[in-house]
This record gives C-alpha cells, structure tokens and sequence, in this order.
C-alpha cells in the first residue's frame, strides 16, 4: 500500500487569476511562486502551494471546501469583517471568496499539522506552540511525545 503523506498544492478555479491574487492578496501575506501565463499563478505556503487557474465553471461550492492553516484566525476574521466577506460564527471560520471557493480556515496552533522546524523558522513561525489539545491528537497517534 502507498501511504499518503501530505498534500503538495491545491488547485483553485477562479474568473481571473489577477483579481483573485488583488482578492488574496488583502487577506493574506501572498508570495508568488510562479505564473503560467494568464492562466495560472502558483501562490506559495513554505513547503506548499496554491495554485490560481482561471476558468471557474461550476456554482459555488457548498460542502466541498479546502482548510488553510493560517497563523492568527482572529485577525483573519477581522480583516474579512472589515472588507465585508460573510464568515461563519465562531468558534469555525468559513469564508467563500468572489469565485464560490469554500475555505475554512485553521490556527495553525490548534491543528495537529506541523512545519518541520527549519521550515517554520524560513516562514517566520517558529514561535507558535501547539494547543494542549493539538499535542494530545499528536500523542495518542504515537507522532509526538511533547
């Protein structure tokens, strides 16, 4: 059996790739990777990446959805708020940005995903200690002993 081990990217569908890095942009610090043109921009998360392609051809999403991990869910709430995106009540954060796209977005302290440290330390969150809670699922899988 092959093991799963992580997920490289995610492939957004969106109308058009600049306004959807402009749309980003306003709410998270992008980095841009790369782009294929005016079809695609390639938006980098440390070790990880977003990719941007334009065409969104389905209605918007309902279930279907993807998790960022982000590093302060409360600012992102309020910087959603303040630009009048609808967000979910906490204690979740579910957003949908211009296109239909489903995200719900995770503090990267209470989520058992983890950066390896040198990787954490190259995207500036170093100092950001797991939840009792995240350490706990982290143990009872035998993944940590912290």
């Amino acid at each position: 059996m092959v093991k799963l081990v992580g997920i490289n990217h995610v492939a957004l569908e969106v109308g058009d790739v600049d306004e959807a890095l402009a749309w980003y942009g306003r709410f998270f610090d992008l980095e841009l990777r790369g782009r294929a043109g005016a079809a695609m921009a390639f938006v980098d998360m440390g070790d990880q990446f977003i990719a941007l392609a334009r065409g969104r051809s389905q209605p918007p999403d309902t279930d279907r959805h993807f998790g960022l991990v982000v590093d302060d869910t409360k600012a992102l709430r309020a910087e959603l708020e303040a630009a009048g995106v609808q967000v979910s009540h906490p204690p979740s954060l579910d957003f949908r940005d211009p296109w239909g796209n489903h995200i719900q977005a995770v503090d990267y302290r209470d989520v058992q995903f983890t950066k390896a440290p040198e990787i954490a330390a190259g995207m500036g969150i170093a100092g950001l200690e797991k939840s009792e809670r995240a350490k706990a699922e982290l143990r009872e899988k035998g993944l940590t002993r912290i």
